[in-house]
């Protein structure tokens, strides 16, 4: 096949975007109106021209190949998928996990016991940090508690991003002084101007690939805490409630349940199981 070099004068075609939308829609939940062909077109050009292929005719035909359906899925959903959050984002839920989850669950639980937090679609990594560095200044006045964090997305590239815990510094400006003194260390190549989150508070979470359409999460049982504050808005109604239900299956009785800014910006306590 011959280099490509005006491959982008072509361009998605309404058939093609009808097949990858319903594809994208039925097997990861994510909403594809027409509105977002154009979105769509500009993010898989990458793809066609990593590949060498010279259409989205048959860039879709390979997608739905059985190579395709084995491999490029994946990348394909890794382009699609919304990767957008900060440190500390809604810090109100942040105040709510210090002030009263932290506390309950010392006096509710005995020395040693283990806090288990789940960040459902964790993105690159901004979410579960945090959760971590907020614990971490909470252990250091009541070093009885112990936690771990389970955080997950459905994105591979990005889930390597969050395991890496490296951020521009532009990303941490904002925070207090003391927190990026303690947390967060400056690259030795200070042209980079990058920073990465300590070894000591990346032991504390593990990442997993998980996709909030599959029957089984395949994922840790009885959190005390469950963070999804930035998936939902993607799905329809139908797809929220479901992938809720699923999530708080997973979730111990009584325990907390934290929405994002679109699902106004609460959390929510578990009631008792039947």
């Amino acid at each position: 096949m011959e280099p490509i070099n005006e491959i982008f004068s072509a361009s998605l075609s309404n058939e093609d975007f009808a097949r990858l939308s319903s594809f994208i829609y039925s097997h990861y939940g994510i909403k594809m109106p027409p509105i977002k062909k154009i979105m769509l077109q500009s993010r898989l050009q990458r793809r066609l021209r990593e590949l060498n292929i010279p259409s989205f005719k048959e860039y879709v035909d390979f997608v739905f190949s059985e190579a395709g359906m084995e491999n490029e899925v994946i990348h394909m959903i890794d382009v699609v998928s919304t990767n957008k959050t900060d440190f500390f984002r809604e810090p109100h839920h942040f105040d709510f996990l210090t002030g009263s989850i932290l506390p309950q669950f010392v006096q509710e639980n005995p020395q040693g016991s283990v806090l288990k937090v789940w960040s459902a679609g964790c993105s690159s990594g901004e979410e579960p940090y945090t959760i971590a560095m907020v614990i971490s200044d909470f252990k250091e006045k009541n070093p009885m508690i112990e936690f771990k964090i389970f955080a997950s997305d459905i994105s591979t590239k990005i889930l390597k991003e969050a395991i890496e815990g490296i951020y521009r510094e532009t990303t941490v400006e904002n925070l207090p002084l003391e927190i990026k003194r303690k947390y967060l260390l400056k690259s030795k190549d200070r042209t980079a101007q990058k920073i990465r989150v300590i070894p000591e508070l990346r032991k504390k979470v593990s990442f997993s690939r998980i996709n909030f359409m599959d029957n089984d999460y395949h994922s840790p049982d009885d959190f005390h805490v469950i963070f999804c504050r930035n998936v939902l808005i993607y799905f329809e109604r139908e797809t929220q409630e479901k992938v809720i239900q699923k999530l708080c299956s997973k979730l111990r009785t009584g325990g907390y349940f934290f929405l994002g800014p679109k699902d106004k910006s609460k959390s929510t306590k578990s009631p008792s199981r039947p």
